[in-house]
């Protein structure tokens, strides 16, 4: 087994307290306006915009340094049809047959259901997979650890980075989701996390009127 070279922690940056207090504020009043969006325009995002959200992606912690993610990236047009197509057909089934009445009660205030044009219209698709293991040149299989965590961590990393970008975001979670891999053409040891869909809200776009919990709901702290 490899030993790890260690090096200084040279990129840390300590701030006074009243700055760290303005600077959690601050971060705190932009992030609370970022709202899932399910109305886009077709207006392009510059790629390099998307490129360097996914580096910042690509810094979350995970287990063992390992990675387990891929971002797939979609703008051209046909294939985001067929990924449309796939997931309606997939959500029309799982509304009308296999969701639980427990599950549509709970959505319908959301005003979701099985049309997806969103897919379309926006300008990106990322859909992100979870690696399970890795394959290396000659052909042995890496286990890679707490994959779902890793991925979630990195997912939630890229959400606020496109949003500090100034774009809007959707997660979206067909099920199933074994069609991307065959769209996309991924590897057999990848498994789609979720499609992630990126661009400009439109002009008139709505959203539901809920709230998030407040801290005492959220959080307990033991002193």
């Amino acid at each position: 087994m490899k030993t790890k070279k260690f090096i200084p922690l040279s990129q840390y940056k300590e701030y006074p307290p009243d700055e760290m207090q303005r600077r959690a504020k601050a971060f705190y009043e932009d992030i609370k306006r970022r709202r899932t969006v399910r109305d886009y325009m077709n207006k392009p995002v510059d790629k390099s915009i998307v490129e360097n959200c996914i580096l910042a992606a690509g810094t979350a912690a995970n287990g063992a340094n390992l990675q387990p993610w891929h971002f797939s990236v979609i703008s051209n047009p046909d294939i985001k049809k067929k990924i449309r197509e796939a997931a309606e057909e997939e959500e029309r089934e799982f509304y009308e047959q296999r969701a639980p009445q427990e599950w549509l009660d709970a959505v319908q205030p959301l005003g979701t259901d099985a049309n997806k044009s969103f897919l379309e219209i926006a300008p990106y698709l990322i859909v992100i997979f979870a690696e399970s293991h890795k394959i290396g040149k000659d052909g042995k299989k890496q286990k890679n650890y707490y994959v779902q965590e890793s991925v979630g961590i990195a997912t939630g990393v890229l959400i606020t980075a496109l949003h500090n970008a100034g774009l809007a975001t959707l997660t979206h979670t067909p099920s199933p989701m074994s069609f991307l891999s065959k769209i996309l053409n991924r590897p057999s040891n990848e498994r789609p996390y979720l499609i992630l869909v990126v661009g400009y809200p439109t002009p008139d776009a709505k959203v539901p009127d809920i709230s998030k919990k407040p801290l005492h709901e959220i959080s307990t702290f033991l002193e």
